[in-house]
């Protein structure tokens, strides 16, 4: 189960999204007594839904969190319409905290900051998709995930999202999409999530993925959204290589962030200000 909670009560708004399917509930903005967040929050894990709590907090804000025990796991330069979002997180679990592929991720991140950065070269033909893409889509991941942190399986998942402004790019082959990618687009903080980003195992190693991510690049520009930011697997070496070659940032790592692939797994964070292109 997961859901998006915008609460407004005297002296505190907050837009939270509950997860009950990673077991962890996040909070993606707030405005107001922090005191009053803190004490809603330990109200809602009293239940033991969740393992780990994050807070996307200003600059402000995060010394509050910090002095309630929270770690901060990394941040997003120009996240709140162009100020810093720090994550902070609070691990309810010691199993949570704890992660098995610490050494291995950081080995990983290395190897990829060692490569050159470079854009992708040549023309693919990539299409923006809409919803009559949504059982090919859906189809596309239900092959590549076997697990996904979201129902993206679901056409129907698929084309809500489009309605809530979550752009969808790919690349098909003979009348069949075999990669794909999308933004999920915050207009209230102008930034956007690069997420959802698959690629057919047969058609792997074509350089397909910088090719959306560039695409998707453009749109976000049309939009005027300047912010551009992923959560990939750390454990993804493909997936890091392409955010750094082209040109984001890594911005930390959130540990045994969300289900995905095939276990719960730690993700990094890349980021990159799309406005000075």
């Amino acid at each position: 189960m997961q859901t998006y909670e915008y609460i407004k009560k005297p002296k505190i708004e907050a837009a939270i999204y509950k997860d009950g399917y990673n077991r962890r509930l996040r909070v993606d903005e707030f405005r107001g007594n922090p005191v009053l967040l803190w004490e809603y929050v330990k109200k809602e894990t009293q239940a033991n839904l969740y393992e780990k709590v994050i807070v996307k907090a200003r600059r402000d804000q995060s010394l509050f969190f910090f002095e309630k025990g929270f770690i901060l796991e990394g941040g997003v330069n120009a996240y709140f319409n162009g100020d810093k979002a720090f994550f902070m997180s609070k691990f309810l679990t010691d199993e949570r905290r704890n992660s098995s592929y610490w050494r291995d991720e950081d080995a990983i991140l290395q190897s990829v900051q060692e490569l050159g950065r470079h854009e992708s070269e040549g023309f693919k033909p990539i299409s923006v998709a809409t919803e009559e893409h949504a059982g090919q889509l859906a189809d596309l991941y239900q092959e590549v995930f076997k697990l996904y942190p979201v129902p993206l399986h679901n056409p129907d998942y698929v084309k809500e999202s489009m309605k809530s402004g979550t752009i969808f790019v790919y690349i098909e082959e003979e009348g069949r999409i075999i990669s794909a990618a999308s933004a999920d687009v915050s207009t209230t903080c102008k930034n956007a999530e690069l997420t959802d980003c698959a690629t057919r195992s047969a058609f792997r190693k074509g350089g397909y993925m910088k090719h959306l991510i560039q695409k998707l690049e453009e749109e976000l520009l049309n939009r005027d959204i300047f912010c551009a930011y992923t959560i990939a697997r750390a454990l993804s070496f493909g997936m890091n290589a392409v955010f750094h070659q082209l040109g984001y940032r890594y911005g930390g790592r959130l540990a045994n962030n969300c289900i995905i692939f095939d276990k719960m797994e730690d993700m990094n964070i890349w980021e990159k200000d799309l406005s000075v292109l």
